[in-house]
């Protein structure tokens, strides 16, 4: 079954889900989507309208010719496009809603949330060259299997690793993009476990006076064991210390040697030497965790990391089965729409992707 007839067959689902008809309609007036319904009669129908051009071939002439025969509406593209530019906090409000319904929360077994983000380029011939980017934040839940939260932003905001409200008792767990010790410091304040990769050269490490500690060394006197399990403090920029267990495990061979071959590219490409330091800690694996250590060993810690694929095949799924790539047209306000509109397909379809093809799910059970 293809996404386009999937769609179709599940409209009353969808609707449902969005509170109804009638709850569609006002929503859409509340949130400035439409103050008259004079052609487009209701929300249900500007929905199908806005899903119709975002997630279908159409262009804006095309969708408005295809609701005219299908006797939907009757509108020129100039006036769909006036309506488009006006949907963006009602899509907003309806992935909020989609995302209330079934908010987690923290039971006995411990909420794990992946932290990540992906993008797709902006419309502009050059955008590629400049790393003009829509970049969606985003936090996928388990053992639900499915996106707890979504903040959509250019390519000026980066990876933030507390955008999203933490949950109490929950595990966040986050790549090596999401070592930052203020952040990580709001979200351990908050009530949240964090599991993060680390670099070794990425962070101010220090002992509990907040004297400087070589990781190197660190490293170097588990060689034996192939694995590190020590407490260590992150100094932050306001000079507190963030109190944390540095864990590690060497790389199998294979890898260790492509990590190491990874270190020496890297540097010659910057007409200099790697260092003896970089070429050691590149053989190794290095998280930071809260999670204490009488109930966390280090071998469970690496099971909970490893947890990322799924992020990963959550964000496949949004960009093969839903089609998500870069917007058309160059006006933000139209892209913001376009890309709101696979958001909201994504937690609307989750829930039926075993009908699909494709699915996370599927691969993950096999």
């Amino acid at each position: 079954m293809t996404l386009e007839s999937h769609f179709l067959s599940s409209w009353d689902y969808i609707i449902t889900q969005l509170g109804g008809a009638d709850g569609l309609t006002a929503s859409a007036k509340a949130t400035g989507a439409c103050q008259r319904w004079k052609k487009i009669k209701n929300g249900a129908v500007l929905l199908r309208f806005v899903l119709a051009y975002c997630l279908g071939e159409f262009s804006l002439r095309g969708v408005c010719a295809w609701a005219c025969c299908a006797e939907l509406a009757d509108i020129a593209n100039p006036s769909f496009l006036e309506r488009l530019f006006n949907c963006e906090n009602w899509l907003k409000s309806l992935i909020t809603q989609v995302l209330a319904k079934d908010s987690p929360r923290a039971v006995k077994g411990r909420l794990i949330r992946l932290v990540d983000g992906t993008s797709v380029c902006k419309a502009e011939a050059i955008a590629k060259k400049r790393s003009k980017l829509w970049r969606i934040h985003s936090v996928y839940d388990l053992p639900a299997n499915r996106f707890s939260f979504f903040e959509l932003t250019d390519e000026k905001t980066g990876e933030r690793l507390n955008m999203a409200p933490v949950i109490p008792g929950e595990i966040r767990i986050g790549d090596r993009c999401y070592l930052q010790p203020e952040r990580m410091a709001a979200v351990i304040a908050a009530g949240g476990d964090l599991v993060v990769r680390a670099v070794w050269t990425n962070a101010r490490w220090v002992d509990q006076n907040g004297k400087l500690v070589n990781v190197i060394e660190i490293l170097r006197r588990g060689s034996r064991k192939g694995k590190v399990d020590v407490p260590i403090w992150i100094e932050c920029k306001s000079g507190t210390l963030l109190g944390v267990r540095l864990v590690a495990i060497k790389k199998p061979r294979e890898q260790a040697l492509a990590a190491q071959r990874e270190v020496i590219v890297a540097a010659l490409k910057n007409n200099k030497q790697a260092s003896k330091e970089a070429l050691e800690a590149a053989i190794w694996v290095l998280i930071v965790t809260t999670l204490a250590q009488d109930e966390f060993s280090a071998n469970y810690i690496f099971d909970l990391y490893r947890l990322r694929w799924r992020i990963e095949l959550a964000f496949k799924k949004l960009k093969s089965i839903i089609g998500l790539k870069s917007p058309p047209g160059k006006d933000g306000r139209s892209a913001r729409v376009w890309i709101l509109a696979h958001l909201l397909m994504i937690l609307l379809v989750e829930p039926l992707t075993s009908e699909l093809d494709v699915s996370p799910r599927s691969e993950m059970a096999a």
